[in-house]
């Protein structure tokens, strides 16, 4: 594992009216290639979404965001920066949070949903830590569902599916 700290390389999507935030750990070497989120093409983020929305996939980095904005869904990452060996959750050292604190005073967010353990993890222990600020209304509304990455082959498409439809209670 190279020693050196990776910054978050991608600025979180969202505007005003934003009703969720969908959170995951930290932009995969793919992703930040891509410059943009689950950027590796087995990661099965997107076609969710679309999916559950009834919608075509979008496939442009541009496509994604105006799906993101006329849905109400903000996206961003827990972690602002780490060190990590590949694309591997579970080889995070010494992460330090984003300010999620500031969409969430800028949006109408009603519920986060994380997008796997790690980013589960991360964010409870960074809010229980007391990180984040004005966070304490949503608490309520915070859902961890299963990882879209490929890495989670135990649970299939239509499994994940079955998990992330809560998501259309918000929207």
């Amino acid at each position: 594992m190279n020693n050196a700290a990776i910054t978050h390389p991608i600025p979180p999507v969202y505007n005003s009216e934003s009703k969720i935030l969908i959170l995951g750990s930290f932009p995969s070497p793919a992703s930040r290639d891509a410059g943009f989120y689950y950027g590796n093409k087995r990661n099965r983020f997107w076609k969710l979404l679309a999916n559950l929305i009834d919608k075509k996939e979008p496939q442009t980095r541009a496509d994604k965001i105006k799906f993101l904005h006329a849905y109400h869904i903000a996206l961003f990452d827990v972690i602002q920066s780490c060190r990590i060996s590949g694309a591997a959750d579970a080889s995070i050292k010494d992460a330090k949070p984003n300010d999620i604190s500031s969409i969430i005073s800028h949006t109408k967010i009603q519920a986060i949903f994380l997008n796997g353990k790690t980013a589960s993890k991360l964010f409870h222990h960074f809010f229980n830590s007391m990180i984040f600020h004005n966070i304490e209304e949503i608490e309520p509304n915070v859902f961890t569902l299963p990882s879209t990455s490929p890495a989670n082959a135990s649970y299939n498409f239509e499994k994940l599916i079955s998990e992330w439809t809560v998501i259309k209670d918000f929207l």
